[in-house]
């Protein structure tokens, strides 16, 4: 499968990847990845950078994955939808109501569902994601003068790789998707971050938000992982609690910069953390 150069994010998403490939891909196993695993997929940055050939993605936002099912399934019905909307707030607020009426929403197509997806997520302030606890989209209209919410380009380059390669869509818990892996595979895992501070939390994207006792099962996946000779590579914040949850595996700091925050002078420089359990050639071995 040749690789397409033309791949990226067709979203806008927090705590996506874009801006830390370079420094994510080369601490990524040197040996050929035979089957990848992403459990967190959110804007999909690293998948689209190394195009693996077989890739189980998932992610508890089940309207994100329907819009990946509908880009590799009906991209020229998407991109049409999407041509027909307009960039107003008269607009956008009517859209973003749909689903305040669970009937008039249940009828939607997945086309019309994705790209109502899309078109918030390019329209709305600050392209930020953020349900309340009904499972509503409740972001207000940006104001931006010209976003490319259509992006046809984007959406056709998608829809070929999805279809070159194997890619397996689903939207379940993160456990669920790591414990029939087989062995070979390769895990990135980019869990919402267990946040800074009180005030930096974008766990509760989704009405079913991320919390402590989240973050500690995803460790206890991590463990499950290395016993059974499975290699993955983890994101999180820069927090005493995630480095004394990880101790006697491999951290490594990244510079990073916020590309989303409701306070436009909160987007500076930032330190994340990269946990791996190899390093080179070596492989940590639990007891």
């Amino acid at each position: 499968m040749m690789y397409n150069k033309n791949v990226s994010p067709v979203l806008k998403w927090a705590g996506g990847k874009t801006q830390l490939l370079g420094q994510l891909t080369s601490l990524m196993p040197t040996e050929e990845i035979i089957t990848y695993c992403e459990p967190f997929l959110g804007g999909g940055a690293m998948l689209f950078s190394i195009q693996p050939g077989v890739a189980y993605v998932n992610d508890i936002n089940v309207g994100l994955m329907n819009v990946y099912n509908v880009i590799k399934h009906f991209p020229e019905a998407l991109i049409a939808e999407l041509s027909s909307y307009e960039n107003t707030a008269e607009f956008y607020y009517k859209i973003r109501g749909l689903d305040r009426n669970a009937e008039r929403f249940a009828v939607l197509t997945a086309v019309e569902q994705a790209a109502r997806f899309i078109y918030l997520n390019k329209t709305c302030f600050n392209g930020l994601y953020r349900e309340n606890r009904q499972g509503q989209f409740n972001v207000s209209y940006g104001k931006y003068k010209n976003p490319d919410f259509v992006n046809a380009e984007g959406i056709r380059a998608v829809s070929q790789y999805f279809n070159a390669a194997n890619i397996y869509f689903t939207s379940m818990d993160f456990s669920e998707v790591l414990k029939t892996l087989p062995s070979g595979s390769f895990v990135y895992l980019d869990p919402p971050y267990y946040p800074v501070s009180e005030t930096a939390n974008f766990t509760g994207y989704t009405r079913y938000g991320f919390t402590k006792d989240d973050h500690i099962r995803l460790k206890q996946c991590c463990d499950e992982l290395t016993a059974r000779g499975i290699k993955f590579m983890l994101s999180n914040s820069n927090t005493d609690f995630i480095r004394q949850l990880y101790t006697g595996y491999f951290i490594t700091e990244v510079s990073a910069r916020r590309a989303i925050n409701c306070n436009g002078n909160g987007r500076g420089g930032v330190t994340e953390l990269v946990i791996r359990n190899y390093c080179m050639n070596y492989f940590i071995k639990q007891n």
